[in-house]
């Protein structure tokens, strides 16, 4: 009853809405998405456990979606505690105010709901959503988010048989909230207890195929803690599109998938009919967890048997090589219909050089993660209304350094201040023994080149910068460095974060404010009138 009346009252909400997004975007269609978050029993290690559900779901519901439709997601948070949803991936072209992450929202209280306006304007490919407060992430919460091209343009592969999804990682028996009480009291996250596939355990979901067919495979690493391997056997696979840009259609055996990061993979079904294993395994671990499903031939003579087929575990090369090949499609159609190709990043000169150097300091007795020394603390007011009304106090823009320190790491709101329509060169350096993972909200970046050692001026002499991919989300492997071009070409507040989420938790993270001195909605669209007040807000 509650539900519904929540419900009722969120449809004058919904017809502001309607109106707004027929008026403004008349030749975009429309998709509504109401979408209850609830506490349920979960089983992924065969283990009750509480786990976050939405509507009833774990993972959470697939959005499906076209190039340039408007997203209106109706969020009902049925917790007892604050609820935040992100988009990992989703650009939100001038309407950071969307985000879902706490820096730019004020979080949905329990028992309240909030309403995602949103477009995905300008892209293609395979992400995947999930809840950016706390450790939610832990519960799960999850769901993957499938952007088609629009019909007119043409796509550099025939459409397969089936389109799936793979939402893979590792996972913990305890509950978020005991992992993190643990963080808080100042200590590391265990090992984790397994890896899941879809919210399952080992041979608990099975993909039905056809023989002779072509079928897609969509795979996001989902995890908090652990790079993971993923491979079919038996089967090669034809990688397609990493992160909405579609590559040269190399073939694998097996593809590393770091935290946060998508693939997309085409497998064609030319084995004997019988069953054969989906198989991910963790990558630069001493013990090496293993999860499975099941590829089902529909005329199978023969079910799985046996251990599944082995895989990679702490080779730090192989993974560098793999790496370096994923190429960019010059000649295919990208959102529009002009060739990917046609955006020559590596001929722009760079506007500024940033070096982000992760650390991990004791402050205070207990463990924290930085970025060029500084460990991040959440504000009392997302910086984003804080900027917006002018609220002063909050945070202060220079509050990191464009490059390493070399000093002691301490506690900080850390917010850098960057112009819209710079062009940066980011160079992340991991001086640590442990493989990092970055992610960019809000943009897309150009991976120019990745190694080991001490980046130099000296080392982009060997940057590509004829066919590299875009993404989001990149690789740092131990003592190594990743190197990245970026548009600064969206004007908001940005989360800069480390996908691994203790680190993330506790401080390896900071606020990138892109701006734009013209006000104008050309560059950005103004605060919603649904946005929530909290903190030093309200009352705004």
């Amino acid at each position: 009853m509650e539900y519904s009346m929540r419900l009722v009252k969120s449809l004058s909400f919904l017809l502001v809405v309607l109106l707004v997004v027929t008026n403004s975007n008349g030749e975009d269609p429309y998709r509504f998405f109401t979408w209850n978050v609830t506490y349920g029993d979960i089983y992924p290690l065969g283990v009750k456990q509480q786990g976050i559900l939405i509507n009833g779901q774990f993972p959470g519901p697939q959005i499906e979606s076209v190039t340039n439709d408007n997203l209106i997601i109706s969020v009902f948070n049925s917790l007892d505690q604050p609820f935040l949803i992100s988009w990992n991936g989703v650009e939100q072209r001038r309407n950071s105010w969307q985000d879902g992450v706490y820096g730019t929202n004020c979080p949905i209280p329990p028992g309240q709901n909030f309403t995602y306006v949103l477009q995905v304007k300008d892209q293609i490919g395979s992400y995947f959503y999930f809840p950016s407060l706390a450790m939610h992430k832990a519960a799960g919460g999850y769901g993957g988010i499938k952007i088609s091209s629009r019909p007119m343009i043409p796509v550099p592969f025939p459409p397969p048989s089936n389109d799936f999804t793979i939402l893979a990682g590792d996972w913990y028996s305890k509950n978020h909230t005991d992992l993190k009480a643990i963080l808080d009291n100042g200590s590391d996250l265990p090992f984790p207890d397994g890896l899941i596939i879809n919210g399952r355990g080992s041979n608990a979901y099975t993909f039905n195929v056809d023989q002779g067919n072509t079928y897609r495979f969509r795979i996001s690493n989902v995890g908090l803690t652990t790079s993971i391997n993923f491979r079919i056997q038996g089967h090669k696979m034809k990688l397609v599109e990493v992160e909405g840009i579609h590559t040269l259609q190399n073939t694998y055996d097996s593809l590393d998938i770091h935290l946060g990061q998508s693939y997309s993979v085409l497998v064609t079904t030319d084995q004997p009919p019988q069953d054969y294993y989906i198989v991910v395994s963790s990558r630069f671990t001493s013990q090496i967890l293993t999860a499975t499903s099941i590829l089902h031939y529909s005329n199978s003579a023969k079910t799985v048997s046996g251990p599944p087929p082995g895989g990679l575990t702490i080779q730090i090369d192989w993974s560098l090589e793999q790496a370096r090949s994923l190429r960019r499609n010059l000649t295919a159609s990208g959102p529009r219909p002009n060739p990917q190709g046609s955006y020559h990043y590596g001929l722009i000169n760079t506007t500024r050089t940033i070096r982000l150097q992760n650390s991990a300091p004791i402050i205070n007795g207990k463990q924290r993660y930085a970025v060029n020394s500084v460990s991040f603390i959440p504000a009392d007011t997302p910086l984003k209304l804080a900027d917006y009304f002018k609220i002063q106090g909050v945070f202060s823009l220079g509050s990191i350094s464009d490059n390493p320190t070399g000093g002691g790491a301490y506690l900080q709101t850390s917010v850098m201040a960057a112009d819209f329509r710079g062009y940066v060169e980011i160079v992340f350096e991991n001086p640590e023994d442990s493989v990092q993972s970055w992610h960019i909200d809000g943009h897309h970046f150009f991976v120019v080149g990745m190694d080991g050692g001490q980046w130099s001026p000296a080392s982009r002499s060997n940057y590509n910068l004829a066919d590299t991919i875009s993404r989001c989300t990149v690789q740092v492997y131990p003592k190594s460095w990743s190197a990245v071009y970026m548009p600064l070409d969206n004007v908001g507040m940005w989360n800069v974060r480390s996908e691994n989420w203790a680190h993330q938790y506790l401080g390896q993270q900071f606020y990138l404010r892109v701006y734009s001195p013209a006000n104008s909605w050309r560059d950005e669209y103004p605060l919603p009138s649904n946005a929530l007040r909290c903190g030093r807000a309200v009352g705004h």
